[in-house]
């Protein structure tokens, strides 16, 4: 068993939080993290901010642009770590960003680094499946860290298959088309039959709906169709001009469970 199998229990509705290390100010990593939890996230998703973030939307694009003026890069984060499992002991915790800087950092040093203040998984969107196969499973294995993979309304049922085979997680299934917090429309019916679609396959590992939860309702929404959400430029927007961020952070986390339990 591990913190990101046990935090899956049945009838309990996971909520995921990510926001971007080193925003709103370098300093705020640790109190949002501790903040988040004690408000009720579930799983947190801590992420390392890069210059070109592919799946990112403005709004955490402009998060990781603030984080990397302000001196964020990963030596930082992982000095802020280092005492993450003193203060978050049984929190899964999830680092999310790309492959580009894990390699400028070293893939060896970066899976050591990250097992060493207590990561437990990695969800890298960018790395190809095939390259994770042959390059990089065995070292995330040996540090004990477990990949999350991405899931979209076009993938394949035969990929779908592979990604769980893959995973010892759960599964990211991008909610639509477009980027994190994105506006696009989305066909409600088209969404539901997808949500429907991937729940009717028995898939062993869990799944968490990502990509537009930024309200209660949305919130409710998801966790009819999937085991859990994930919610993160909706909090971005919250803590951006906070006077006290991970105050703007708690209340935000408690505000929305409560919205979504209402529903």
């Amino acid at each position: 068993m591990s913190r990101l199998t046990d935090v899956f229990q049945p009838q309990k509705k996971v909520l995921n939080m990510y926001f971007t290390a080193g925003f709103p100010a370098l300093t705020d990593t640790m109190p949002i993290a501790r903040a988040l939890v004690a408000a009720g996230a579930d799983i947190l998703e801590i992420g390392m901010p890069f210059s070109d973030p592919l799946a990112d939307g403005p709004v955490i694009q402009r998060s990781s642009a603030a984080a990397l003026a302000n001196g964020m890069n990963l030596r930082v984060l992982f000095g802020q770590l280092q005492n993450l499992r003193q203060h978050l002991p049984t929190t899964p915790v999830l680092l999310m960003g790309y492959l580009n800087p894990v390699l400028q950092f070293g893939l060896e040093a970066f899976c050591q680094a990250a097992a060493e203040v207590g990561v437990d998984g990695l969800i890298l969107p960018d790395l190809p499946l095939a390259e994770y196969q042959e390059l990089y499973a065995e070292t995330f294995a040996r540090y004990g860290l477990r990949p999350v993979f991405l899931i979209t309304p076009q993938t394949s049922e035969t990929r779908i298959r592979q990604l769980d085979a893959l995973s010892e997680a759960f599964l990211y299934l991008v909610s639509g088309p477009g980027t994190t917090g994105g506006t696009t429309p989305t066909d409600a019916g088209a969404q539901a039959t997808y949500f429907e679609r991937i729940a009717a396959m028995g898939l062993r590992n869990p799944r968490l709906i990502g990509f537009g939860i930024g309200s209660g309702a949305a919130l409710a929404h998801a966790w009819q169709h999937a085991e859990g959400a994930i919610v993160g430029s909706a909090l971005i927007q919250a803590i951006t001009g906070a006077d006290d961020a991970p105050a703007a952070a708690a209340e935000f986390v408690l505000n929305l469970r409560q919205a979504a339990e209402n529903q």
